[in-house]
């Protein structure tokens, strides 16, 4: 008996002392007032999944400010950098060669005021505005479907 809680105790802890921490990515949720409701922009992942603007940190740039600035190089929208954070989800990042990272994303709220049509990944990327609970349901990850629900 002994043996076996010391395994048990073994296996927990070193998955707890091993275990790859979450890399960071921040994330915009551009929303703009409509008078049917609110509607999010989403965007095409590079794998064809609706998701938000998102990225990794700018050296420079607090983590509102890369939220607007992914905003800008991913969908086009022109806006002003938000400090407070609408809320954290854990996903796991999927690069092409098939490696895949735990990842802890950030979202902040975004208010559309100026969306362009020439944007750094416009040809990379599909836009498309949704009534918020609709874009809520088109994400996979429930941490996310959350955030946008509650918004």
């Amino acid at each position: 008996m002994l043996h076996a809680v010391r395994t048990a105790f073994s296996d927990v802890l070193g998955s707890f002392l091993f275990r790859t921490p979450p890399v960071l990515q921040y994330a915009a949720l551009c929303h703009r007032d409509t008078p049917k409701g609110r509607e999010v922009l989403m965007i095409t992942s590079s794998h064809g999944r609706w998701i938000l603007p998102k990225g990794w940190p700018i050296d420079g740039l607090s983590a509102g400010e890369t939220a607007a600035q992914e905003a800008w190089e991913e969908a086009g929208v022109k806006a002003a950098a938000v400090s407070e954070a609408l809320g954290t989800f854990e996903t796991i990042k999927r690069f092409n060669d098939g490696q895949e990272v735990p990842c802890e994303t950030t979202v902040f709220a975004v208010e559309v005021a100026d969306i362009k049509d020439d944007f750094p990944e416009a040809q990379k990327r599909e836009r498309r505005w949704l009534p918020q609970q609709e874009a809520a349901r088109t994400v996979e990850e429930d941490g996310l479907r959350e955030i946008i629900a509650s918004f």
